[in-house]
């Protein structure tokens, strides 16, 4: 591991495993100098152990940049489950991972991401105090890492383009989730043309959201043409 490229001085990296549950997880906590390591629990069939590992360091080390740009206190981690969260997700797996969580003392704290939800959170929270979904404000599902991207591509465009506005741009959004469907709607609502694409051909079909800020004005969106690829759906709003 010593000599992975992505490990960049990592404190620790965790292997663990529940036989009965089938968990297998990988915990990597790259820098704690500004407090507890904090992000998210991903879940994902990755094909090898090899992968999880890479994606597992390279996201606690964003994560600790991510926390020390905002002047957070907390450091970066991240932990990933070697599982399919459509076919293998359950109960007993989520309490498994919770327990783990636990057992390192608060040195790591979980949030929801790629595979996992809020609602997941909340089972885990039964067996251990080191989760996000602490209290109810905190399960309400906000847009706010879409809010996030779309300030991000505000900023490119105006350090790239001279503009702060996003009027008549095309923008390609690739996966309409949790994040990249709200990130329609705040494209939309600003003017820009959005080319989207996805693997589920129905999320492709849905108009834009309207946005969260009660000041933008979502403009109604169409489809007008779409295309399909072998392994993604896509469309143009």
């Amino acid at each position: 591991m010593f000599s992975h490229p992505d490990y960049d001085s990592h404190e620790a990296l965790l292997f663990a495993q529940d036989t009965a549950s089938g968990l297998r997880t990988l915990i990597a906590i790259h820098d704690t100098t500004l407090g507890p390591a904090f992000g998210g629990c991903r879940m994902y069939p990755y094909a090898s152990e090899q992968h999880a590992m890479t994606d597992v360091l390279r996201l606690s080390r964003g994560m600790t940049c991510k926390a020390a740009i905002c002047e957070l206190p907390y450091g970066g981690g991240k932990s990933v489950i070697i599982a399919d969260p459509r076919r293998d997700k359950t109960p007993a797996l989520l309490y498994a991972m919770g327990r783990i969580v636990e057992g390192l003392g608060g040195h790591y704290i979980a949030a929801d991401d790629v595979g996992t939800t809020l609602a997941d959170l909340v089972i885990m929270r039964k067996v251990t105090r080191y989760t996000a979904a602490a209290t109810a404000a905190a399960q309400q599902a906000l847009p706010v890492t879409a809010f996030g991207v779309f300030e991000a591509l505000r900023a490119a465009a105006e350090v790239c383009l001279g503009r702060s506005d996003l009027e008549g741009l095309r923008v390609a959004v690739q996966g309409l989730g949790n994040v990249g469907m709200p990130l329609c709607g705040y494209l939309s609502a600003a003017g820009a043309s959005l080319v989207v694409s996805d693997l589920d051909r129905n999320r492709c079909a849905r108009p834009p959201p309207p946005t969260a800020r009660p000041w933008q004005h979502p403009r109604k969106s169409t489809l007008s043409t779409s295309t399909c690829s072998p392994r993604r759906r896509s469309a143009q709003y």
